[in-house]
């Protein structure tokens, strides 16, 4: 435990000089195309890009030439994105047209595109700047539903600074390699759990009630560590998995809320929750790997210079403050966001 005051200090830093990220950090932020055919032919389009200081991102929808409208109108703002939507006929079908994201290439950012046909499988295409267009399948790969999903999962953590915030929170509570294995665990049961109900519609709870929730189990945790003391152990201390379990049903709401704004593949429904299961919990292993490396590393470089005792005795309540500050500002405003 001593190892990971190391690392305390080092982000404390951090923490301290980087902007705090908006009130519904976890929330995927790509670009959002929704083709759906209401009649043969018949397209309602849906296209929603980020917003960049008050204004639509540079990024633009372009749709096959088939069909006879292939932009939409300028978008309006709706609190938190840019959106635009009209209808368009697409003579013979999408298959074999190119949908192409103009400017992706320009950014940083994905667009997703949801293809959902009469009849057929709904389909989902993750572009990034390094592929900003598709040419339609007339048949949709299972396996190419599963990668799209597996890396949206995985982003999706590791853009998420609260869900991270809470693990790492968690590594710096629990001595115990064993009682951390196990709350990771029951972490990763329970937002399971929870994303699997909500995306399929078995449950429902209203999204900013969840999202301040999740802050408040931040700042629970940051208090935990501040009132350990030496020789004994708090009730979370001893039975970890108990916090992590009940917190982790949370946490998987708010991943479920992710997952919402893109939709399940109708013909393919279990590989995509799977798979955007499995990326989440990759990226999560992911985060916790590297925070390691850099505890061992940083304990390394710290022993040489004989400042190893000296730090480790300031930078747990400072890392606790801090990670205490940001949840509570997390808190505020979303609770202020009802």
């Amino acid at each position: 435990m001593m190892v990971l005051m190391r690392l305390a200090a080092l982000l404390a830093l951090f923490i301290s000089v980087m902007p705090v990220p908006p009130a519904f950090s976890h929330a995927l932020e790509p670009g959002y195309l929704a083709l759906e055919e209401t009649a043969p032919d018949t397209w309602r389009v849906f296209w929603r890009r980020p917003d960049v200081k008050g204004s639509p991102m540079a990024i633009d929808a372009l749709l096959p030439e088939s069909c006879d409208v292939r932009r939409g109108l300028p978008p309006g703002f709706d609190g938190s994105a840019w959106g635009t939507g009209w209808i368009t006929h697409c003579a013979g079908g999408l298959q074999g047209g190119t949908v192409m994201i103009e400017g992706l290439d320009r950014t940083r950012t994905d667009a997703l595109v949801r293809i959902q046909p009469l009849e057929g499988a709904t389909t989902t295409q993750r572009l990034t700047p390094d592929q900003p267009g598709f040419t339609v399948a007339e048949v949709p790969g299972t396996w190419d539903v599963f990668i799209s999903y597996f890396q949206l999962g995985m982003e999706h953590i590791l853009e998420g600074f609260d869900h991270l915030l809470f693990v790492f929170a968690l590594l710096l509570l629990i001595r115990s390699p064993g009682r951390l294995v196990g709350a990771v665990t029951a972490f990763t049961v329970a937002h399971s759990i929870t994303l699997a109900l909500a995306s399929l519609d078995l449950l429902r709870i209203p999204g900013p009630p969840v999202e301040a929730v999740i802050a408040l189990s931040i700042l629970f945790l940051a208090v935990e560590i501040l009132k350990r003391k030496d020789g004994t152990e708090r009730l979370s201390e001893r039975f970890p998995w108990v916090v992590s379990f009940g917190f982790g049903l949370l946490h998987g709401l708010g991943f479920a809320g992710a997952l919402s704004e893109i939709g399940l593949p109708q013909g393919d429904i279990s590989a995509a929750l799977l798979a955007f299961n499995l990326g989440v919990e990759a990226g999560q292993l992911t985060f916790i790997a590297v925070a390691l490396a850099l505890i061992w590393a940083l304990r390394k470089s710290l022993s040489a210079v004989g400042r190893f005792d000296v730090l480790s005795a300031r930078s747990q309540p400072v890392m606790a403050y801090a990670i205490g500050a940001v949840s509570t500002y997390w808190l505020v405003e979303r609770i202020s966001g009802f």
